[in-house]
């Protein structure tokens, strides 16, 4: 099996990166399950665009300010100056973006941006209707059910992915490959990520030396409903914030304007910290109060979460709904250039959550990220049209490390738990060495390559976080060394 291009993943990254190469091209596309169990199918909030050209520097600076000085400038202001581009892209290829009952198209407004600039379709389900889009407008084949579990370099050259499909490994040779896998969420015992979402391929990178950037940078979403027993946690969309829900305690107080004047619109590591912290504080409930809208709105405006929540026995927007943090998005990822390249890898391109632009910083600014997505794909799309790579010629053989071993799935659940414990909304340095340890205790018994991967992108986060020993956004250490 021979291809021009490999796209690992069927998210908005990967799709959009398919659907910008040519039919001359020979594509496969890669996704572990069903092409629709991707983090892209869950998003709820929408895309971020400049509203016009008035607007690019605007956006810019909230972008910046959200990432507490550690962006890439030049990234950052790429995204903006080519996100009206992509967002006629799509509308010129159909795509039916939210109106008005003038045709306008709808602006809503999130977290810390200083204006209406998100566009969302299907109310609160602009991630899934996206996704089904992209999907249909995707001209090539397509491997389901299929894990990449290694990356074929020789020489400093991307040559393909061995992977696994219906039971056996097999080789797959391509001259360009395409990183659009996803974060890590299933490290984390509470998230908001698909369940394929795990952090492989980062693993893949750290056995072949290939740079991760900013590890430590992962980014937990303040209201999230996690009393459910799924792997994924119930995700309360940015916008209900922006649009007037409430963050309340157990008597109706909105607290967080004691961490922070702009109170719920405040970027999410604030909040998600002040509830974290007052909910240890006071021992009281917090709650995520949609009273201030009308019923018929909400239905329409959030008609998903309405149903996620009317099912598990809440009625919205009368109830108040409990809510935690939980992970949410990779801020950090694979080291990768304004136009998706790995650096020091020819043919080997890492694009969406997978990678790291710098366009986050310390901290996602909210519905960048399928912006993110949309502009590098398309960047790494036209990087592979432009630059042809050498074939490579060499023979691979396929790996015989075991993929799994009896007691993996007790250490996978063990490893989730620690990380929510140790490696998450604040951290200490106790906290972080006891993680660390756990990590490597696992790593040094017999177990499965699926496993060892994991361990390895867990155990670079926590060394990650051990580095940076100030905080700065998602990554808040507490001063002592007490617990």
């Amino acid at each position: 099996m021979r291809y021009d291009v490999v796209i690992i993943g069927s998210g908005v990254a990967g799709l959009y990166a398919a659907i910008a190469l040519p039919k001359t091209l020979k594509v496969l596309i890669i996704n572990k399950s069903n092409p629709w169990e991707c983090n892209t199918y869950y998003a709820q909030g929408g895309v971020t665009t400049a509203y016009n050209d008035d607007d690019i520097e605007l956006h810019v600076r909230d972008t910046l300010d959200a990432g507490a000085g550690m962006c890439n400038a030049e990234a950052v202001r790429m995204m903006s100056e080519h996100s009206q581009e992509v967002i006629r892209d799509l509308i010129n290829r159909g795509f039916a973006f939210d109106k008005d009952e003038e045709g306008n198209l709808l602006y809503t407004k999130e977290a810390a941006h200083s204006r209406s600039r998100i566009l969302h379709a299907g109310g609160d389900a602009t991630g899934r209707y996206l996704h089904f889009f992209l999907l249909n407008q995707n001209p090539h084949p397509m491997l389901s059910n299929t894990t990449v579990v290694d990356l074929l370099i020789r020489n400093n050259q991307c040559c393909g992915v061995e992977v696994v499909s219906e039971g056996s490994r097999r080789i797959i040779l391509s001259d360009n490959v395409i990183i659009a896998s996803g974060g890590v969420g299933s490290l984390y015992e509470y998230h908001t990520n698909a369940s394929t979402i795990s952090g492989d391929i980062h693993g893949i990178c750290i056995e072949k030396g290939i740079a991760l950037e900013s590890m430590e940078m992962m980014q937990f979403h303040p209201t999230v409903f996690v009393a459910n027993n799924w792997a994924r946690k119930q995700l309360l969309s940015e916008a209900l914030r922006g649009e007037g829900a409430q963050v309340v305690d157990e008597n109706g107080y909105r607290f967080l304007f004691e961490y922070d004047p702009r109170g719920e619109l405040a970027p999410r590591d604030i909040v998600s910290r002040a509830i974290f912290d007052y909910k240890k504080r006071s021992g009281k409930q917090v709650f995520l109060s949609c009273e201030q809208f009308e019923s018929e709105y909400f239905k329409e405006r959030f008609p998903n979460i309405y149903k996620a929540l009317n099912d598990l026995g809440f009625h919205l927007p009368k109830d108040r709904v409990p809510i935690s943090p939980a992970f949410h998005y990779a801020v950090g990822g694979i080291k990768s250039d304004i136009n998706g390249n790995v650096p020091g890898i020819k043919g080997l391109y890492a694009v969406g959550e997978a990678a790291s632009t710098g366009v986050h910083g310390a901290n996602r600014l909210a519905s960048n990220s399928l912006l993110e997505g949309l502009v590098f794909a398309r960047k790494a799309a036209h990087s592979i049209i432009e630059n042809s790579v050498n074939s490579c010629n060499t023979r691979f053989e396929i790996g015989t490390e075991a993929l799994e071993m009896p007691g993996d799935k007790e250490k996978k659940d063990f490893l989730r738990r620690i990380m929510w414990e140790n490696v998450s909304i604040v951290r200490t340095p106790k906290g972080l060495q006891r993680a660390r340890e756990a990590i490597e205790e696992m790593l040094n018994q017999k177990i499965g390559r699926l496993l060892r991967l994991r361990l390895l992108s867990a155990r670079c986060i926590v060394e990650s976080a051990q580095k940076r020993s100030k905080s700065i956004g998602v990554h808040y250490m507490t001063q002592g060394v007490s617990e």
